[in-house]
């Protein structure tokens, strides 16, 4: 099994969360007022002007960081019939900005989301979909935030993954805390203690490469 990267989105469809731990291709800084909140992760934050240094996290975890060998390009081109290409195409595709890549991931999940309620009835939930190449998993809370996780295409549903992030550093880091902003429409909701626990629960499945 490989997890290439985690998004949370909360009810509002912003991306608060991103964490990455196998990707191949770094993505690129969101754009100047693209739309990405403050706090997502210093990974793909914008920067103040093209010649800027990224600004350092204090969490010292090498994946904090997206290098050049790091994982699978979740979101390239502009292609609208294939929201999530395939590999082979990457070399031939420039890499979106981190904000459009975060609203193409959710787009495409709110999509399957809505045609399977359509097709199957309401009481039918999306949790995942396969492709050659990944798999993406969902995770729903009740109160509406989304946890979406990437894999490649040959492992197993993740959802207990998902449950285990909500229930453990979620419940724990974001939702106890009350110096973290929720529904703040401003803040994401990184953090160091956050950020590190699920670096360590999802190093910690047996299977993890």
């Amino acid at each position: 099994m490989t997890i290439y990267s985690l998004y949370i989105y909360d009810r509002h469809c912003a991306c608060v969360y991103y964490q990455d731990w196998h990707r191949t291709k770094q993505p690129k800084r969101a754009g100047e007022g693209g739309g990405i909140l403050n706090a997502v992760s210093q990974a793909v934050s914008p920067l103040a002007t093209d010649s800027a240094a990224p600004t350092p996290s204090a969490f010292s975890s090498p994946r904090n960081t997206l290098s050049s060998t790091s994982g699978l390009v979740v979101a390239v081109g502009e292609d609208p019939v294939t929201p999530l290409p395939n590999p082979a195409e990457h070399a031939r595709s420039n890499t979106l900005p981190f904000d459009e890549e975060a609203k193409l991931v959710y787009g495409v999940v709110l999509s399957l989301r809505n045609m399977v309620k359509k097709i199957s009835g309401r009481d039918e939930q999306f949790t995942s979909y396969r492709t050659s190449s990944y798999r993406l998993h969902l995770y729903e809370t009740v109160s509406g935030y989304k946890f979406i996780m990437l894999s490649d295409a040959a492992t197993d549903g993740l959802r207990f993954v998902l449950r285990s992030i909500y229930n453990g550093p979620f419940l724990e880091y974001v939702v106890r805390n009350p110096l973290v902003p929720m529904d703040s429409r401003s803040q994401g909701i990184d953090n160091d203690y956050f950020r590190a626990s699920i670096d360590r629960l999802v190093r910690g499945l047996s299977v993890f490469n």
